[in-house]
């Protein structure tokens, strides 16, 4: 009898942990599809059922971070790590959480304490380098990260970050043999393919770009992406017709992208016109006006920071007398007058083609005086001078400079300064220097200018130099876009 009881007890006991497991599973896989929902209240009976455990808190710590509550999955994280301090993966997820709340520090730590808990798991490893790079150690994360991907070779986001550590860790070519490897691995995988074309064209390697982009294409999983960074790739290297296809064919594959959209306009611009039609840039800036600062903003932009620095060293401001009147060409939404809205300065007029960017600035109540219209015309029809004109990220939509300073400087006062920024003109990977030598067309209908050109031009129209330096104007695709900084003067003799 005792035995029969016995056996029945062993068997409920079975049955019960029999079913508590499929219980835990039934919540993990509710979790994993995004069916919070229905899991919470099936945790709340499991936590009914059962004694607590790491693996109940885990769970909770999971649906907590799919419903965006960090400080609750912060806590059972906590309860879980206590109950279980030698799990590896909670250490894992633990540090996942921690980077997403800026604990750099704690997130590393944790990631540490995962590769020790388990040497051969690739994930911990692979975590704790992406948290170097994080951190700027980049040998460090290429360390980890090769020993990630020796362990799981065909794992496509250990590569990428392995390829990223490497290039930040100053050598490309290996980053980009990590890629091209994983293509060979995984030749379905179209996120590797794009960022080794992406590599390219941050690289300069345009040719190779295109020829990775036409490869995606042949086997069939090319996205919006890699048509998009073919474009780039051939724009960029004056095939102007050809970067029109791959942008067509990139919004074919992204129709609700505006950006790409902007691609597509920008590319029928005409590589040899002097500068970018008023329409076209009409168009454009009227579309980007309500999401114009922020894009900025996200780009790392640097000229209304760098204006403002110039602006403090003028010897009016210095003197602690003001400066004005200050014409602002191509002024957009009074981004750089902002920047500069605290100095003694004004009133400004601000100059636009575009409407909806002219509504935003004016709602900031900087301007004493907005005109709608082309700065070239205005120019020529204006008869009043300036001590002070500003065209940040102007010029940029001019190829040809001689007529563009030579119209501004008839209407500078003596001594009056004029300060602008345009994009640096720099030879591909192979030496060739696209466009005339001089400027050229490059993607998103931006012109780029050679250096000896600006000097040049400025010089041809009468202006004196006061600052002429290298800058990173923003950045795109992860890379700083070089360009010039320059504040030229109108000598007080010259009139």
């Amino acid at each position: 009898m005792s035995a029969s009881v016995s056996n029945a007890s062993t068997t409920n006991a079975q049955a019960t942990s029999v079913d508590a497991e499929a219980l835990l599973q039934r919540i993990a896989g509710l979790i994993d599809a995004g069916r919070g929902g229905v899991a919470r209240p099936l945790l709340a009976a499991a936590r009914r059922l059962s004694p607590p455990s790491a693996r109940l808190s885990h769970l909770a710590a999971r649906l907590a971070l799919r419903e965006g509550a960090l400080d609750e999955a912060t806590a059972e994280l906590n309860e879980a790590v206590t109950l279980d301090p030698l799990h590896a993966g909670l250490r894992i997820c633990r540090a996942d959480l921690r980077e997403r709340c800026g604990d750099l520090d704690g997130a590393t730590r944790d990631a540490a304490e995962a590769v020790i808990l388990d040497r051969h798991d690739p994930v911990a490893k692979a975590a704790l380098g992406g948290l170097m790079i994080r951190l700027g150690r980049f040998g460090d994360a290429a360390s980890c990260l090769g020993e990630a991907v020796t362990a799981a070779p065909r794992d496509a986001p250990f590569r990428e970050a392995l390829a990223t550590a490497q290039e930040a860790g100053g050598d490309p070519d290996t980053a980009l043999a990590t890629l091209v490897e994983g293509i060979a691995l995984t030749p379905t995988v179209v996120a590797l393919r794009n960022a080794a074309i992406l590599l390219c064209v941050r690289g300069r390697r345009f040719n190779q770009a295109v020829q990775l982009a036409e490869q995606a294409r042949q086997v069939g999983i090319a996205d919006a992406c890699t048509f998009g960074l073919c474009g780039h790739a051939l724009s960029a290297m004056g095939r102007h017709d050809e970067a029109t296809g791959a942008y067509v064919e990139a919004l074919k594959l992204g129709p609700e992208d505006d950006y790409v959209r902007h691609l597509v306009m920008a590319s029928r611009a005409t590589p040899s016109a002097l500068r970018a039609p008023a329409d076209y840039v009409r168009t454009v800036f009227d579309g980007y006006a309500d999401r114009f600062e922020s894009h900025l903003v996200a780009l790392g932009y640097r000229i209304p920071g760098l204006i403002r620095s110039a602006l403090r060293e003028h010897p009016a401001i210095m003197g602690g007398r003001s400066l004005g009147p200050v014409l602002d060409l191509g002024c957009g939404t009074g981004f750089a007058a902002l920047a500069i809205s605290d100095l003694p300065l004004g009133p400004i007029t601000g100059v636009d083609l575009s409407a909806r960017m002219l509504a935003h600035a004016a709602a900031k109540q900087i301007y004493a005086e907005l005109i709608e219209g082309d700065l070239v015309s205005l120019l020529a029809a204006e008869r009043r001078n300036w001590p002070l004109i500003l065209a940040a990220d102007v010029f940029c939509y001019f190829g040809a400079l001689d007529t563009l300073l030579g119209a501004i400087h008839p209407r500078m006062e003596p001594g009056g300064w004029l300060i602008f920024s345009v994009e640096a003109l720099l030879a591909d990977h192979n030496g060739t220097v696209p466009g005339n030598g001089a400027w050229a067309l490059h993607r998103q209908g931006r012109y780029a200018h050679a250096h000896g050109y600006v000097r040049e031009a400025a010089a041809a129209a009468g202006f004196r130099e006061i600052r002429y330096e290298e800058q990173t104007v923003r950045n795109e695709a992860n890379a700083p876009v070089p360009g010039l900084f320059v504040v030229l003067e109108r000598p007080r003799l010259d009139a």
